[in-house]
């Protein structure tokens, strides 16, 4: 899988807010069925590094940096084509449409496959089904009723009706209970077998690291350390900073 061409590299990137520096010369990889964590604590510049990755925010940096997809630089290229190349971006927020049934929500999310033209773009929602059962028995309800892990559930089975090749994923265990962020986490190993390349911002460090391949510590908008996400969970400065001290040495 390493040797792999990665489907996503951010190579020398930054970012700036006015005169402030929201992300400097940033690199990472993800290659094609990885799943890859991005964690630091608030403020570091994760959620800055995904609306970069997915044209929201100008970037700048080194002649040679840019933002490559599937080997083609998609630096200038504007958010609606790097979603109808198939990079797929679930905010933090969700940003679900609450009136609309949970089933109506997901045949959005398969909306450009539509307007393209494609015989087939219902084809992911039994699947996704699958994947998500409650929001099957929940397919005639309205979004808005539904609860926090539900949303989130539901804000990711969207993103999937697309056919996604990268799927980049913002805090999805903001606010749940922890029961919930474990069937979520879950859940998104188990997309895996999907073959959807995995690009997870997440200050919960320890779930991000238990499922993911490779991982990247951000700190004031730069990288400080990255490495197998094994390696990095046994770490002894990622253990202190983001993990406890209690953590358990298999």
């Amino acid at each position: 899988m390493n040797s792999a061409v990665p489907i996503l590299d951010v190579e020398g990137v930054s970012v700036r807010y006015g005169k402030v520096e929201a992300l400097h010369d940033i690199g990472i990889k993800v290659r094609p069925g990885q799943i890859v964590s991005v964690i630091g604590p608030n403020g570091a510049g994760k959620s800055t590094l995904l609306n970069a990755i997915m044209g929201a925010l100008p970037v700048s940096g080194r002649a040679k940096g840019g933002i490559l997809y599937h080997n083609e630089d998609i630096s200038a290229v504007p958010v609606e084509k790097r979603v109808a190349r198939g990079m797929c971006l679930v905010p933090e927020k969700r940003e679900l449409f609450a009136t609309m049934s949970v089933e109506d929500n997901l045949v959005l999310g398969a909306y450009r496959r539509k307007r393209a033209g494609e015989r087939g773009y219902l084809d992911q929602l039994e699947p996704v089904f699958t994947l998500f059962p409650r929001l099957k028995e929940r397919r005639k309800q309205a979004a808005g009723t539904l609860s926090g892990g539900e949303r989130q559930m539901l804000a990711v089975g969207r993103a999937l009706m697309g056919k996604p090749g990268l799927l980049m994923l913002d805090e999805p265990s903001l606010g749940l209970a922890p029961l919930i962020v474990k069937e979520i986490f879950h859940i998104i190993s188990a997309l895996r077998q999907t073959g959807v390349a995995i690009l997870l911002v997440e200050q919960n460090a320890r779930a991000a690291l238990q499922i993911s391949d490779y991982g990247y510590v951000l700190e004031t908008g730069e990288l400080a350390i990255e490495g197998p996400a094994a390696d990095l969970a046994q770490n002894p400065r990622v253990i202190e900073t983001y993990l406890g001290l209690t953590k358990r040495v298999a």
